[in-house]
């Protein structure tokens, strides 16, 4: 069964998309922790970081850390924190959040509710700043 990212991937649910190359795909977090939280997908449907072949887990770092240094270069943070946790969907994904704080990459705090306007103009902002 297709997890949401795939449905997101094959265009059926809407995405404010930041960020794609042939294997990953990046987008906001409609439920996010901070503004411009970024969540870094592959294209692959697999559950589980750790089952990706090494490659392809370099080549997901890789997009992850340009998608990381496009942020930093749209909002005001001290760094982007990285978190890939992996039980809120099956499908391998990597958070990237903007930090002041560690507490700002806390999961259990309540998640901001941004509207889409806001969330489109962040997702072009940071697609922008994106090589």
């Amino acid at each position: 069964m297709d997890s949401i990212f795939t449905k997101i991937i094959k265009g059926e649910i809407p995405c404010y998309k930041v960020a794609e190359d042939e294997n990953h795909l990046a987008f906001l977090d409609i439920m996010p922790l901070k503004e411009a939280h970024v969540l870094v997908i592959t294209k692959k449907q697999v559950d589980y970081i750790f089952d990706l072949e090494p490659s392809e887990i370099a080549d997901l770092n890789k997009f992850a850390q340009r998608v990381a240094k496009a942020i930093k270069k749209t909002v005001d943070c001290i760094k982007v924190g990285v978190a890939v946790i992996g039980l809120e969907v099956p499908h391998v994904h990597i958070h990237l959040i903007p930090l002041h704080r560690i507490d700002d990459i806390n999961f259990s705090k309540p998640k901001l509710k941004m509207d889409s306007e806001t969330l489109k103009k962040m997702a072009q902002k940071i697609s922008e700043k994106f090589v």
